[in-house]
């Protein structure tokens, strides 16, 4: 006879798989079971265990459930090994999915904040059985919108989904290998499912809602054909209709945006773009070409993946203006999507390069001077840092851009934000500055900017090596100038002499070196005039592997 039940520590096979070894013991024999745990899909065996409930699961069949149910089984002696481990997985898998369901309908009541993690509480009372063919073969969860595989078997869509998409095409139940990849809605198993949850409401079990047939993929062709028609013929009013079904698909759900985005939305809504702007070039300040525009790039967005490739498409002087006029005078929203798409457009270096796409951006007038107004008039940061990166893509491609950018105002703007910005933006900041000061009209505002030198020297050694690196390169410019003397004597006061130490003995590049020992030499005249530096600046100094 069994007298105990022991469980032992999960153990981790290839990073991929658990093994929960189950050891009966008894007077006369040992009998060690062994199932596999899936990691990836919650598999264990043919049953899928919940992560959440596993501690408190096991503390329960340990005291209650499995020593009665295996001191029972072990006295009818046609009970084979096998057999006794089948019964096992079906009393568990009953167990799991009541207690899972059981624990969903009460945080739902209550309004339990505590993240989905199951209380000791939870595993008292009556168990609320789910029927075996309302479970999903894959999660053995109730199903909430039960789909019919080429094979036969019913899942569960965001199961079987989710299977397909981890590479298998093969059917989980009977290894078939799949025909078809389609889904088909099991309408007859919804309608029980939620007659069944109607039957248990005083249970606390809510009825599971109806779900959205997804679209699939000839729907958004036809959406897309629709699109291009619209915008061949010069329709705005067309054009914005179909651009915002395509954006609230795309937004609808993960899926969705997949398979929008594997459609050819991308391509398709780029030369949507680039056919409205080239047939309303001289109408730029209509509003219903302009209304076209925003919900095309609108859409774009939503969908989010789109290759160079499509974005090529933009490389006209009519988008570029439509761009630019949209960044000086457009919605809130509008001035988001067009700066975004042209930081998307901008990434390609080699797309700038190539025929007269620079000459393009060089002749587009209000470009940067929109975008050094988004910076200095912030709507939201995600905007600021896409319109930082947008300044730096085109000041790096040509030098008649960082004029235009010195002549814009961007440093004192610059200036003004580097105190109090995270990480990131810091980074963006500094090295659209670093641009900007390689310009005589850049390095004039910055000697005019009393915060110039004191917030340079701050952000060496306390944001990052590429915010250092930066810094210290902006620092170098301003130090070559006509008031070099006078940025160096200011630096020194500020504690830049003890950083480029520092910054020689924990190392960093070539060029940042070269830089440090030339700032050195013309600060060693006038290291008498030292002052104390915050060590809270090197506290978190590392030398770079």
């Amino acid at each position: 006879m069994v007298r105990s039940i022991g469980l032992t520590a999960p153990v981790i096979v290839c990073g991929r798989r658990v093994f929960w070894s189950c050891k009966l013991s008894g007077s006369s024999d040992e009998r060690i079971f062994d199932w596999h745990f899936c990691k990836v899909h919650g598999c264990l065996g043919n049953l899928a265990v919940p992560c959440f409930v596993t501690r408190v699961l096991l503390r329960y069949i340990k005291r209650e459930k499995w020593p009665k149910f295996v001191h029972r089984g072990n006295q009818e002696n046609s009970d084979s090994r096998s057999k006794l481990g089948a019964r096992l997985l079906k009393q568990l898998a009953t167990m799991i999915s009541s207690l899972r369901l059981r624990m969903e309908s009460r945080r739902r009541k209550s309004g339990d904040k505590s993240g989905g993690k199951i209380m000791p509480a939870a595993l008292e009372g009556s168990e609320i059985v789910i029927p075996a063919g309302f479970r999903c073969p894959i999660s053995l969860d109730l199903m909430k919108d039960p789909v019919i595989l080429s094979t036969g078997i019913t899942y569960d869509r965001q199961s079987i989904e989710t299977w397909l998409e981890g590479g298998s095409f093969t059917c989980p139940v009977t290894k078939q290998l799949l025909q078809s990849a389609d889904l088909i809605p099991n309408h007859a198993l919804r309608r029980m499912i939620q007659s069944w949850c109607v039957e248990n409401r005083d249970a606390g079990i809510e009825r599971i809602p109806t779900p959205r047939i997804p679209v699939t993929r000839s729907q958004v062709a036809e959406i897309l054909s629709q699109i291009e028609s619209a915008s061949r013929r010069g329709s705005p009013g067309s054009c914005v209709a179909v651009a915002d079904r395509i954006r609230l698909l795309a937004k609808e759900s993960d899926r969705s945006r997949r398979c929008v985005a594997g459609a050819g939305a991308g391509a398709a809504l780029a030369a949507a773009f680039a056919a409205v702007c080239d047939r309303f070039a001289d109408s730029e300040k209509e509003s219903a070409p302009a209304a076209a525009a925003e919900a095309i790039l609108a859409a774009m967005n939503a969908v989010a993946t789109i290759d160079s490739e499509a974005w090529s498409h933009v490389w006209t002087r009519s988008c570029m203006r439509r761009l630019a006029w949209l960044i000086s005078g457009g919605s809130l929203e509008g001035v988001g999507n067009a700066v975004w798409a042209l930081r998307e457009v901008l990434r390609d270096d080699e797309k700038i390069l190539e025929g007269d796409n620079r000459k393009i951006l060089e002749s587009t007038p209000g470009l940067v001077e929109g975008l050094v107004r988004v910076v200095r008039e912030p709507i939201c940061p995600a905007t600021t840092k896409a319109s930082l990166e947008a300044i730096v893509e085109m000041a790096s491609a040509s030098d008649r851009m960082v004029c235009r950018v010195a002549e814009a105002g961007l440093v004192p703007v610059l200036l003004e934000i580097l105190p109090g910005c995270e990480r990131g933006m810091c980074e963006k900041a500094l090295a659209a500055l670093d641009l900007a000061c390689s310009r005589r009209e850049g390095r004039e505002q910055a000697y005019g900017h009393a915060l110039a030198v004191p917030v340079l020297v701050k952000k060496m050694l306390r944001v990052s090596s590429m915010a250092t690196d930066l810094a210290m390169s902006v620092l170098w410019r301003l130090s070559k100038g006509a008031n070099g003397e006078a940025v160096v004597l200011e630096a020194l006061s500020v504690g830049l002499f003890q950083k480029l130490l520092v910054l020689l003995q924990v190392g960093c590049d070539d060029g940042a070196k070269e830089k440090a020992k030339d700032l050195l030499k013309m600060s060693n005249k006038y290291k008498d005039r030292l002052e104390c530096v915050d060590s809270g600046d090197f506290k978190n100094i590392k030398r770079p592997a």
